[in-house]
């Protein structure tokens, strides 16, 4: 099994990497990569630190925005595409 990886641009708040860990521990997910960050905006109603909205399916994986104490980050998690169905049940738990 490979090791996982993640994007070159890494950064994000303690809250943030605890929602990535959680999203890296999900069986069959390859990888989470940190996208662009955006300053100033809300990912809900609460926009607490750390929520994650998974947004939908790309090549390969899923895309979402994770709520940083700065604003918001694009994430993409990618993943085994033979549990594509199960994988995106298990991060709708973990979205808002």
């Amino acid at each position: 099994m490979a090791t996982k990886q993640r994007g070159r641009h890494q950064s994000t708040d303690k809250e943030g990497k605890r929602t990535i860990a959680a999203i890296e521990a999900i069986s069959g997910v390859e990888a989470v990569f940190i996208n662009r960050s955006i300053g100033g905006k809300s990912v809900g109603r609460s926009g607490r630190a750390g929520d994650f909205k998974l947004q939908g399916e790309t090549r390969g994986g899923f895309r979402g925005i994770l709520q940083t104490s700065k604003g918001i980050q694009e994430i993409f998690v990618r993943v085994n595409i033979k549990e594509l169905d199960r994988i995106r049940d298990d991060l709708s738990e973990l979205s808002i």
